[in-house]
């Protein structure tokens, strides 16, 4: 069977002001091209269809046509789950109907443990689509309080799955989640960290022959080439700019009998870091005039009138400027404080921001008190 993996579009994701609508439907508009051409047997979609929990209009049309065109037109099994970004309730909706046009989506715990049964000359393949879960999620459906970590509810999802599963047949996981030793980038929202750490281990994973995964938006493996992350479809932070974008081509054969391959997305508009000096850059020296979405960094240290506007007759589309050498000032102290607090969650950064006011640590009742309002206003947050 050929599989086509692919997760993390974000559909209505705004980059630095600029909403992705045509970008994004360009970039599907060419995947529906790769799928005519490489006729896969199945799709996989990883998790965050959407960019946020109440998605505008045009996201909605957007997959609304993709889907269309893959499950009805052209007749291919789709699976999909929800990723951190989506709503649960709003992408869940109507799923039951959409599975007379093979378009499987699964948005609760409950559906985890009910396989979707795809056949090859090989026999059958068991696709466990695992939504995104908070450890609350998985601790109210167990009535375990133990469960306090993403590590704590993977473990016991996959307990659960591995006493009614087949272990003869061909085994595949999709899921959305942070697998230790993955490398991030500054677009992924952090994942709840209750209990110090958002990341789950690749060994639960282990007896799957194919684990498809979303959230991290650079495509890579995990130890194993069969636990892949497919990455985005498109680059959505300067962090990103030398990620090559792509989809992931899974031939399942026998048994532990996998052959990996990626087809290499192009964007619109690639989205590009360029560093020179101002002159340099309006002579096109540097780069020649361009659409794609620049950060340029400009490393003259005279005052410039301007530069932003200057620039912009040649390149249209930047989207950060900043000139290097006003950082010189900035002391090591100064950065490595921005760098920790962009690396903080929601719980930590209240912690620090309490400490800050009050001059003082935040009493352990009152942090136990501030972890359950942000917990619930997430949960809330994903079903609006």
């Amino acid at each position: 069977m050929k599989i086509l993996h692919t997760a993390d579009w974000h559909l209505g994701k705004i980059v630095h002001g600029v909403h992705m609508t045509e970008d994004q439907q360009y970039i599907l508009d060419q995947l529906i091209e790769i799928i005519k051409k490489e006729k896969p047997d199945c799709i996989i979609i990883a998790g965050d269809l959407y960019d946020r929990s109440v998605p505008p209009k045009e996201a909605v049309e957007l997959l609304n046509h993709t889907l269309t065109e893959i499950c009805t037109k052209l007749n291919i099994p789709t699976l999909a789950i929800a990723g951190n970004h989506d709503s649960p309730d709003r992408l869940g909706f109507g799923a039951s109907l959409f599975r007379s046009q093979q378009l499987y989506l699964h948005t609760t715990i409950e559906q985890a443990f009910d396989p979707i049964i795809l056949s090859d000359e090989y026999g059958e393949i068991h696709f466990y689509l695992l939504p995104y879960l908070e450890p609350s999620n998985v601790r109210d459906y167990f009535q375990d309080d133990d469960i306090l970590t993403h590590q704590h509810a993977m473990t016991r999802i996959i307990e659960q799955i591995k006493q009614s599963w087949n272990p003869l047949v061909r085994n595949i996981l999709v899921g959305h989640a942070f697998v230790a030793g993955g490398l991030e980038s500054e677009s992924e929202e952090r994942l709840t960290m209750i209990g110090g750490s958002p990341y789950v281990d690749a060994n639960l994973f282990q007896d799957f022959d194919y684990v498809a995964l979303g959230h991290l938006h650079q495509q890579q493996k995990i130890y194993r080439d069969t636990v892949r992350y497919s990455g985005s479809v498109l680059k959505y932070s300067f962090s990103e700019a030398n990620h090559k974008k792509s989809i992931t081509f899974v031939q399942i054969n026998g048994k532990n009998d996998c052959i990996i391959a990626r087809h290499e997305l192009k964007p619109i508009r690639d989205l590009k870091v360029v560093k020179g000096y101002f002159q340099e850059l309006i002579e096109e020296k540097i780069l020649t005039s361009t659409k794609d979405y620049l950060h340029i960094e400009l490393l003259d240290d005279g005052e410039i009138l301007d530069p932003v506007s200057k620039l912009r007759t040649i390149f249209p589309n930047i989207l950060r400027l900043n000139r290097s050498n006003h950082m010189l000032g900035q002391t090591i102290k100064d950065r490595e404080s921005i760098q920790k607090r962009q690396e903080m969650n929601h719980e930590q950064l209240f912690e620090l921001f309490y400490e800050e006011i009050k001059g003082e640590q935040i009493p352990e009742q009152r942090k136990k008190y501030v972890h359950n309002v942000i917990e619930e206003l997430l949960l809330d947050e994903r079903k609006n």
